[in-house]
């Protein structure tokens, strides 16, 4: 069975509920878990309003904050489930990438992920990091939605 789970995060209700769902399941099976957050890197460029309206300091700054308070979730998750956690994140602007190359650096045997259920229009201009996990991971793949 799987021992070693990755979790990533972005810090939205379905992440906290895929986290909460697999935190379970990690514990039912004795596995351990692993966080991760990918901080998207700075851009004078951007859709993101909270690039425009920073410099870079202060975005990398608030970015780690963020990582931080997300990554706590699943920290107190794996903790009140008394199962062994680890956490990290990065800085990148292809999420799915940095998952995939946590999940195998770490040895890994599942990455369990939240899907936002992105269709149509929102789904190709937003993309699924989900959907590009999937598509590109050797490792197993446990979708929530």
């Amino acid at each position: 069975m799987f021992r070693h789970i990755l979790l990533p995060t972005d810090g939205s209700a379905a992440s906290e509920n895929a986290i909460e769902q697999s935190v379970r399941f990690a514990g039912e099976i004795g596995a351990k878990v692993t966080g991760i957050y990918v901080i998207p890197k700075f851009h004078v460029i951007t859709t993101q309003t909270e690039m425009l309206e920073d410099t870079r300091e202060r975005y990398e700054k608030d970015s780690k904050e963020y990582a931080e308070k997300y990554l706590t979730v699943i920290e107190t998750a794996a903790r009140e489930a008394h199962i062994l956690c680890e956490t990290m994140y990065v800085s990148s602007d292809h999420p799915y990438e940095e998952i995939i190359k946590a999940a195998e650096e770490r040895q890994c045997d599942l990455v369990a992920m939240a899907s936002h259920g992105r269709r149509g229009m929102q789904g190709l201009l937003l993309g699924s990091e989900t959907q590009k996990v999937l598509t590109h991971c050797r490792i197993p793949v446990l979708v929530y939605r």
